[in-house]
């Protein structure tokens, strides 16, 4: 082989190996700027980092507003079973207020009733289609209960027992419409008016005082009370308020509307009692037949 071929080759790799390591130093020195590799290297890296991380950080995000809704929607369901959970402590809460207020009033009653046999029960069903007429108590005959017995409110009288069974009982509402339904009433006043609570006014929810003498001045506020002569119904018993007198249709006799001092809506306790058989005053006949 000629020996300018062998030099050459020679050269050429001498030559090779001086840009190398030119390269090589000026790679590792300190520059401020980039060589085209380098920068197309960099360039090329930093957009498939871009289109990776983005949708990746979209991805992440939606997979955080998931979770962040799924604990929002957990604490307000956990809130919302606390405010139910509250509002029903709330009306056991006035339901026993409301029974509280309603057993001390009948404690404070039975002082008055000393004369007469009390029996205190508790209201256990009445039925919406029934509302105005009956209710039932946990008393019955073997507890010495019988029909036409009073019954009343820590407010005063609601009504009498019409059915007995041997453990409940039914009581007939002063409210009843039913023809049956009629107790002997009076007014206290200067001339003491008698008469009869029929039923239910419909149109203004209160009491019928009716078949009142015409002659007798009745007035608005008076007291309705039990008159005792039908001989059942203790006397003295409050039924209610006067708030309106009409004379009938026919100018014979008066009929007034009383608001009822007990609260018909509301009936979770009660007292039956009787009267004892030597304060039972002599009947009236109003020709209308016999009444409490």
């Amino acid at each position: 082989m000629s020996p300018f071929f062998s030099n050459r080759r020679l050269i050429v790799l001498l030559v090779c190996i001086i840009l190398l390591v030119g390269l090589i130093g000026y790679s590792v020195s300190e520059r401020r700027g980039l060589s085209f590799p380098e920068q197309f290297v960099q360039d090329s890296v930093g957009l498939g980092q871009s289109l990776f991380s983005r949708p990746a950080y979209v991805l992440s995000g939606f997979v955080d507003n998931i979770n962040d809704l799924r604990h929002v929607y957990e604490e307000n369901r956990t809130l919302k079973a606390h405010l139910d959970q509250y509002a029903s402590l709330q009306v056991e809460l006035s339901q026993l207020q409301r029974r509280n207020q309603e057993l001390e009033g009948m404690m404070e009653l039975d002082d008055d009733l000393l004369s007469y046999t009390t029996r205190p029960a508790m209201v256990i069903n009445r039925s919406p289609d029934r509302w105005n007429q009956l209710i039932g108590i946990n008393q019955g005959a073997q507890d010495g209960i019988e029909e036409n017995m009073a019954v009343i409110t820590s407010q005063g009288l609601i009504g009498k027992i019409n059915q007995v069974s041997q453990f409940s009982s039914t009581v007939q509402l002063l409210s009843d419409q039913d023809i049956t339904n009629r107790i002997s009433a009076m007014v206290d006043a200067d001339e003491t008016v008698y008469g009869f609570i029929e039923g239910i006014d419909y149109e203004s929810g209160f009491l019928r005082f009716t078949k009142i003498d015409i002659d007798i001045e009745v007035e608005v506020g008076q007291v309705v009370s039990t008159s005792g002569l039908g001989g059942v119904f203790p006397d003295g018993l409050t039924i209610g308020e006067i708030v309106s007198v009409e004379t009938d249709e026919f100018g014979l006799s008066q009929t007034a509307l009383v608001e009822p001092s007990a609260n018909f809506y509301h009936l979770d306790y009660v007292m039956v009692i009787e009267r004892d058989a030597a304060s039972i005053d002599e009947d009236i006949d109003f020709d209308t037949g016999e009444d409490e």
